[in-house]
């Protein structure tokens, strides 16, 4: 009973269906998300191409989940931030944009198929301006308690700053990881993007402490 028990538990189609997910995002490393093949994921997962339809239906569907998972880092690293604006407003924002910079250009090849694959797949669009949605809440919602407690003016409205602060991030990350030109070094980009954040928001990037 014990045999057959751990024959038939999940884990072990868990287990392939993140060995496809590991093989694909090594893949996109090396080369483009069109000239990886669902062969390629197959093999490189240790499974036959008909195997691979079990765990997903499409090479679409890979990438829709590894996006879904570079999401779901950005989101629970951030969430696990302290949120001290109140005392270091600065470097609050600086470690939130830091942390989205880190995970997205850490996972390269997964954004920059994703970002490429928006023109062409309603899911990863729809995912990704999900993800957009929630980081613009989350920036007005700060933006908003900074105003209220008088340390950050009044003025431009706090949702739409939000949403062009945040598609600034995106354009300039996107730019540097497709080594487009003009782009912002990445070594750079941190301290360009926190630095006009601040400002932004606070008309100094100095605030002061309260």
């Amino acid at each position: 009973m014990a045999e057959r028990g751990r024959r038939a538990a999940r884990v072990s189609g868990d287990e392939r269906q993140d060995a496809i997910l590991v093989t694909a995002e090594a893949l996109l490393t090396e080369r483009t998300f069109d000239d990886v093949s669902i062969e390629d994921l197959a093999r490189g997962a240790g499974i036959s191409r008909p195997t691979f339809y079990f765990y997903f239906p499409s090479k679409d569907a890979v990438l829709l989940a590894l996006l879904d998972r570079v999401i779901n880092e950005v989101e629970h690293r951030v969430g696990n931030l302290p949120r001290d604006f109140a005392s270091d407003p600065a470097g609050a924002w600086t470690r939130s944009i830091g942390m989205f910079v880190e995970v997205f250009v850490s996972h390269r090849g997964v954004s920059t198929a994703a970002i490429a694959a928006r023109a062409r797949n309603d899911e990863v669009r729809a995912l990704w301006a999900k993800s957009m949605q929630s980081w613009v809440d989350f920036s007005s919602d700060v933006i908003r308690a900074e105003q209220a407690r008088g340390a950050a003016p009044e003025g431009i409205d706090a949702s739409d700053l939000a949403v062009s602060l945040n598609l600034m991030n995106e354009r300039v990350i996107t730019a540097g990881l497709n080594k487009e030109s003009p782009a912002i070094a990445e070594s750079d980009a941190l301290d360009v993007l926190s630095t006009i954040w601040i400002r932004s928001i606070y008309g100094s990037t100095n605030p002061g402490r309260h």
